[in-house]
């Protein structure tokens, strides 16, 4: 729609009555907001009275394809800080207790010690900071054995506690054809059980 924020009150409630079958829907959410905004700035919505801020509110909800309540949180937030804006995104994260550094340290261990299981891994690590003072232990000193397990399986052990070995040729000849070696024993007969009477 062209220049919709410009109408005035009366044609706003004209455009809703004839619009009552028609549905409408915003292209994206940055789009949405930069309208409603100039709509309430153009129409002045803080100054109008209680019947004129319900009809703009039912136009916001027609035009936009928003719900009375979503209408009613984007007026709020304009009316707190004078304009409509997309909040950028802030995903929550719970606060990292074991460093990459942690996980240098698990994997050089895990490299001296062959991999142990992770109870002794852990008696290992508690045992370098309680008994012999080892300060970059401190973390990993008190480590349940399951998460030590999960620092295992972390893309960043992973990537430190590889080992890669070339392949090995096989030790043991399979079909290998060669003379008898009975080293002094006896040897077997072989006994044919299913031509014995062909003797002619």
């Amino acid at each position: 729609m062209q220049n919709a924020e410009t109408l005035n009150t009366d044609q706003i409630g004209e455009f809703l009555k004839v619009s009552r079958e028609i549905e409408f829907t915003g292209q994206s959410r940055a789009a949405v907001y930069d309208w409603v905004g100039r709509v309430l700035v153009a129409q002045e919505y803080a100054g109008q009275g209680k019947k004129q801020r319900g009809i703009l509110r039912a136009y916001i909800a027609k035009v936009t394809g928003r719900s009375l309540a979503q209408v009613t949180r984007l007026i709020r937030l304009y009316r707190a800080t004078g304009k409509v804006e997309v909040k950028p995104y802030h995903r929550r994260r719970f606060p990292r207790r074991y460093t990459d550094q942690d996980i240098a340290l698990l994997a050089e261990v895990d490299r001296a010690h062959e991999r142990l299981s992770g109870p002794a891994t852990r008696c290992i690590l508690k045992r370098a900071y309680e008994k012999y003072g080892e300060r970059q232990y401190q973390r990993l000193a008190g480590i349940s054995i399951a998460h030590l397990y999960n620092l295992r399986h972390s893309a960043r052990y992973r990537k430190l506690a590889a080992v890669f070995e070339p392949t090995r040729p096989s030790g043991v000849s399979i079909g290998e054809r060669r003379k008898p070696d009975p080293q002094g024993r006896a040897g077997f007969l072989r006994v044919d059980t299913v031509h014995q009477g062909d003797w002619d």
